[in-house]
């Protein structure tokens, strides 16, 4: 599996798209804002070949999903994700106010409900949906065991995890799901987060400080 990231600049949040030898892919995470962030995006996709079967959201806060009305008109795919977020969206418009900006092309509804244990699957490649409710009540992870990675969202990051403190977040929820759903992973597992440098199971066990 290859991944590519791109990092779009409204939140500098990460956008990820995989795909393997048969040139189907996913996209996880399309954060891109601005029109020249969109065709950036659209350009990979179209220059590679590739034929993007899955359009992810690991949880629906705004900056997450700027990308979705693109990626519908474009390519004609409706998002995944949990129903618990699901509410984000129509929030979506009025949160945008209240950081100073308008959305630019209204929130479009998602395309299919993903639960905790459902594989989403691309060519030879497998994602395996992993709930871990606390950043917010819908958050998944996607977790590829044959390649030793997830995309962790807003969960889990390079020495901290994601902010509670939003309407359906949960400290301690957030924390007990880190520990049982993602720390009983491979130690060597990298983690490929919605925000900042990716990192390993192994490193946040031994050195995030909420872990301590």
């Amino acid at each position: 599996m290859k991944i590519k990231r791109f990092e779009f600049n409204m939140f500098p949040v990460n956008c990820y798209v995989l795909w393997d030898e048969t040139k189907e892919a996913v996209v996880i995470d399309p954060g891109c804002f601005y029109e020249e962030e969109k065709q950036v995006l659209k350009k990979f996709i179209l220059s590679n070949e590739l034929n993007v079967k899955h359009l992810l959201n690991t949880h629906l806060h705004l900056d997450h999903i700027f990308g979705n009305p693109f990626m519908l008109k474009e390519f004609g795919l409706s998002a995944e994700a949990n129903k618990a977020d699901e509410y984000w969206i129509d929030e979506a418009p009025k949160q945008s106010r209240m950081f100073g900006f308008q959305l630019q092309e209204a929130p479009v509804p998602l395309g299919k409900y993903l639960h905790d244990g459902d594989i989403i699957t691309f060519g030879h490649t497998q994602l395996e949906a992993i709930h871990v409710p606390g950043h917010s009540p819908g958050s998944l992870v996607y977790y590829c065991k044959e390649e030793n990675c997830m995309f962790s969202g807003d969960v889990l990051f390079q020495g901290s995890i994601g902010r509670a403190d939003l309407t359906g977040g949960n400290f301690d929820e957030l924390i007990e799901h880190i520990c049982s759903r993602l720390f009983v992973l491979p130690n060597e597992t990298v983690v490929y987060p919605g925000h900042g440098a990716p990192t390993t199971i192994g490193m946040e066990k031994a050195e995030n400080p909420f872990f301590r």
